[in-house]
Protein backbone atom coordinates (compact mmCIF):
# COMPACT_ATOMS: atom_id res chain seq x y z
CA UNK A 1 0.00 0.00 0.00
CA UNK A 2 1.74 3.69 -0.88
CA UNK A 3 0.47 6.52 0.79
CA UNK A 4 -0.50 9.15 -1.82
CA UNK A 5 0.72 12.72 -0.66
CA UNK A 6 -2.04 15.63 -1.67
CA UNK A 7 -0.35 18.62 -3.50
CA UNK A 8 -1.88 21.64 -1.12
CA UNK A 9 -2.12 23.58 -4.34
CA UNK A 10 -4.52 20.68 -6.13
CA UNK A 11 -7.80 22.42 -4.69
CA UNK A 12 -6.51 25.87 -6.12
CA UNK A 13 -5.42 24.94 -8.97
CA UNK A 14 -8.87 23.04 -9.76
CA UNK A 15 -10.58 25.98 -9.33
CA UNK A 16 -8.93 27.63 -11.32
CA UNK A 17 -9.36 25.46 -14.40
CA UNK A 18 -13.33 25.60 -13.51
CA UNK A 19 -13.77 29.03 -13.34
CA UNK A 20 -11.31 29.51 -16.67
CA UNK A 21 -13.94 27.01 -18.69
CA UNK A 22 -16.92 28.90 -16.95
CA UNK A 23 -15.60 32.14 -18.28
CA UNK A 24 -14.76 33.75 -14.83
CA UNK A 25 -10.87 33.31 -14.29
CA UNK A 26 -11.29 37.46 -13.83
CA UNK A 27 -12.90 36.78 -10.60
CA UNK A 28 -9.11 35.12 -9.28
CA UNK A 29 -7.08 38.46 -11.18
CA UNK A 30 -5.04 40.21 -8.72
CA UNK A 31 -4.54 44.00 -9.80
CA UNK A 32 -0.32 44.20 -8.88
CA UNK A 33 -0.89 47.95 -9.72
CA UNK A 34 0.77 50.49 -7.45
CA UNK A 35 -2.11 52.58 -7.07
CA UNK A 36 -1.89 55.91 -4.57
CA UNK A 37 -3.17 56.04 -1.82
CA UNK A 38 -5.05 59.21 -0.59
CA UNK A 39 -6.37 60.28 2.42
CA UNK A 40 -9.66 60.59 4.26
CA UNK A 41 -9.29 64.42 4.16
CA UNK A 42 -8.56 63.95 0.33
CA UNK A 43 -11.28 61.50 -0.62
CA UNK A 44 -13.80 64.68 1.38
CA UNK A 45 -12.40 67.44 -0.54
CA UNK A 46 -11.42 68.89 2.68
CA UNK A 47 -8.11 71.69 3.03
CA UNK A 48 -7.33 72.20 6.33
CA UNK A 49 -5.13 75.38 5.17
CA UNK A 50 -7.53 76.48 3.07
CA UNK A 51 -10.09 76.83 6.05
CA UNK A 52 -7.63 78.25 8.18
CA UNK A 53 -6.95 81.19 6.14
CA UNK A 54 -10.73 81.51 5.27
CA UNK A 55 -11.44 81.74 9.53
CA UNK A 56 -8.62 84.50 9.48
CA UNK A 57 -10.42 86.21 6.55
CA UNK A 58 -13.52 86.30 8.73
CA UNK A 59 -11.60 87.04 12.28
CA UNK A 60 -9.51 90.02 10.19
CA UNK A 61 -11.92 91.35 7.52
CA UNK A 62 -9.33 94.18 6.59
CA UNK A 63 -6.27 92.29 6.73
CA UNK A 64 -6.70 89.12 4.26
CA UNK A 65 -7.71 88.70 1.08
CA UNK A 66 -11.30 87.73 1.55
CA UNK A 67 -12.66 87.41 -1.75
CA UNK A 68 -11.38 83.73 -1.23
CA UNK A 69 -14.33 83.36 0.41
CA UNK A 70 -16.52 83.68 -2.90
CA UNK A 71 -13.66 82.29 -5.24
CA UNK A 72 -13.16 78.77 -3.98
CA UNK A 73 -16.44 77.98 -1.46
CA UNK A 74 -16.69 75.06 0.34
CA UNK A 75 -18.67 72.84 2.75
CA UNK A 76 -17.32 71.52 5.39
CA UNK A 77 -15.27 74.61 6.77
CA UNK A 78 -18.85 76.37 6.77
CA UNK A 79 -20.64 72.75 8.74
CA UNK A 80 -17.75 72.97 10.79
CA UNK A 81 -18.37 76.76 12.63
CA UNK A 82 -21.69 76.45 12.56
CA UNK A 83 -21.97 73.16 14.36
CA UNK A 84 -18.87 74.51 16.72
CA UNK A 85 -21.73 77.57 17.42
CA UNK A 86 -24.96 75.25 17.91
CA UNK A 87 -22.57 72.81 19.96
CA UNK A 88 -22.13 75.91 22.48
CA UNK A 89 -25.28 77.82 22.55
CA UNK A 90 -27.41 74.17 23.12
CA UNK A 91 -24.83 72.67 25.41
CA UNK A 92 -27.03 69.20 26.60
CA UNK A 93 -29.70 70.08 24.09
CA UNK A 94 -28.31 68.05 21.43
CA UNK A 95 -31.82 67.87 19.43
CA UNK A 96 -31.74 70.94 18.45
CA UNK A 97 -28.30 71.27 16.59
CA UNK A 98 -30.37 69.96 13.95
CA UNK A 99 -32.88 72.76 14.01
CA UNK A 100 -29.74 75.20 13.70
CA UNK A 101 -28.00 73.69 11.17
CA UNK A 102 -31.40 73.53 8.85
CA UNK A 103 -31.66 77.38 9.74
CA UNK A 104 -28.58 78.19 8.15
CA UNK A 105 -29.04 76.43 5.18
CA UNK A 106 -32.52 78.01 4.73
CA UNK A 107 -31.71 81.14 5.66
CA UNK A 108 -28.82 80.66 3.34
CA UNK A 109 -30.93 80.00 1.01
CA UNK A 110 -33.47 83.29 1.37
CA UNK A 111 -30.20 85.11 1.18
CA UNK A 112 -29.40 83.67 -1.93
CA UNK A 113 -32.47 84.17 -3.85
CA UNK A 114 -33.10 87.65 -2.87
CA UNK A 115 -29.81 88.10 -3.79
CA UNK A 116 -30.17 86.73 -7.29
CA UNK A 117 -33.26 88.82 -7.33
CA UNK A 118 -32.01 92.17 -7.31
CA UNK A 119 -29.59 91.09 -9.48
CA UNK A 120 -26.61 89.59 -7.99
CA UNK A 121 -24.27 87.50 -9.38
CA UNK A 122 -23.73 84.81 -6.43
CA UNK A 123 -24.30 80.89 -6.26
CA UNK A 124 -26.40 79.21 -3.65
CA UNK A 125 -22.28 77.37 -2.37
CA UNK A 126 -20.78 81.08 -2.28
CA UNK A 127 -23.82 81.91 -0.38
CA UNK A 128 -23.58 78.75 2.15
CA UNK A 129 -19.83 79.05 2.52
CA UNK A 130 -20.21 83.23 3.86
CA UNK A 131 -22.79 82.82 6.05
CA UNK A 132 -21.50 79.93 7.34
CA UNK A 133 -18.12 81.44 7.99
CA UNK A 134 -19.72 84.51 9.35
CA UNK A 135 -20.61 82.70 12.16
CA UNK A 136 -17.29 82.51 14.11
CA UNK A 137 -18.35 86.29 15.67
CA UNK A 138 -21.19 84.77 17.59
CA UNK A 139 -19.00 82.12 18.87
CA UNK A 140 -16.59 84.59 20.24
CA UNK A 141 -19.84 86.45 21.48
CA UNK A 142 -21.34 83.44 22.93
CA UNK A 143 -17.60 82.65 24.90
CA UNK A 144 -17.48 85.97 26.23
CA UNK A 145 -21.58 85.97 27.34
CA UNK A 146 -20.54 82.98 29.35
CA UNK A 147 -18.62 84.77 31.42
CA UNK A 148 -20.59 88.45 31.65
CA UNK A 149 -24.52 87.40 31.23
CA UNK A 150 -25.32 88.32 35.06
CA UNK A 151 -24.26 91.80 34.00
CA UNK A 152 -27.12 92.92 31.14
CA UNK A 153 -25.65 96.22 29.80
CA UNK A 154 -22.20 94.37 28.91
CA UNK A 155 -24.17 91.03 27.65
CA UNK A 156 -26.07 93.06 25.77
CA UNK A 157 -23.42 95.31 24.25
CA UNK A 158 -21.31 92.03 23.26
CA UNK A 159 -24.27 90.67 21.33
CA UNK A 160 -24.59 93.78 19.56
CA UNK A 161 -20.70 93.52 18.09
CA UNK A 162 -20.84 90.11 17.88
CA UNK A 163 -24.03 90.62 15.52
CA UNK A 164 -22.88 93.57 13.51
CA UNK A 165 -19.82 91.90 13.11
CA UNK A 166 -20.84 88.76 11.49
CA UNK A 167 -23.65 91.08 9.59
CA UNK A 168 -20.47 93.19 8.31
CA UNK A 169 -18.41 90.12 7.61
CA UNK A 170 -21.41 88.23 5.51
CA UNK A 171 -22.72 91.49 3.80
CA UNK A 172 -19.78 93.05 2.70
CA UNK A 173 -19.11 89.97 0.39
CA UNK A 174 -22.53 89.21 -0.49
CA UNK A 175 -23.08 92.74 -1.78
CA UNK A 176 -21.59 92.13 -4.99
CA UNK A 177 -20.74 95.21 -7.37
CA UNK A 178 -23.77 94.72 -9.34
CA UNK A 179 -26.15 95.33 -6.29
CA UNK A 180 -23.89 98.09 -4.82
CA UNK A 181 -26.44 100.52 -5.01
CA UNK A 182 -29.16 97.93 -3.46
CA UNK A 183 -26.63 96.79 -0.59
CA UNK A 184 -29.24 97.83 2.02
CA UNK A 185 -32.19 95.84 0.99
CA UNK A 186 -29.77 92.57 1.15
CA UNK A 187 -27.88 94.31 4.17
CA UNK A 188 -31.32 94.21 6.54
CA UNK A 189 -32.35 90.65 5.54
CA UNK A 190 -28.78 89.62 6.66
CA UNK A 191 -28.64 91.31 9.67
CA UNK A 192 -32.00 90.26 10.60
CA UNK A 193 -30.52 86.33 10.21
CA UNK A 194 -28.14 86.87 12.51
CA UNK A 195 -30.11 88.34 15.16
CA UNK A 196 -32.00 85.04 15.19
CA UNK A 197 -28.67 83.31 15.22
CA UNK A 198 -27.56 85.33 18.39
CA UNK A 199 -31.16 84.66 19.66
CA UNK A 200 -30.66 80.91 19.88
CA UNK A 201 -28.59 81.97 23.00
CA UNK A 202 -31.63 82.70 25.27
CA UNK A 203 -33.80 79.84 24.05
CA UNK A 204 -34.99 78.65 21.39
Amino acid sequence: YQRRVRDPQFPMQSTEQYLSQKGYSWLLEVDDGDEETTSLLEELDIDLSDIYYKLRCVVFPFKFDRKVLLSSPDFWGPLAVVSCYAFLILWGQFKVVSWVITMWLVGSFLIFLLARVLGGDISFSQTVGVIGYSLLPLIFSVVFLLFTSSFATIAFIIKVIGTLWASFSAGSLLVTEEIAHKRYMLMYPIFLLFIYFISFYSGV
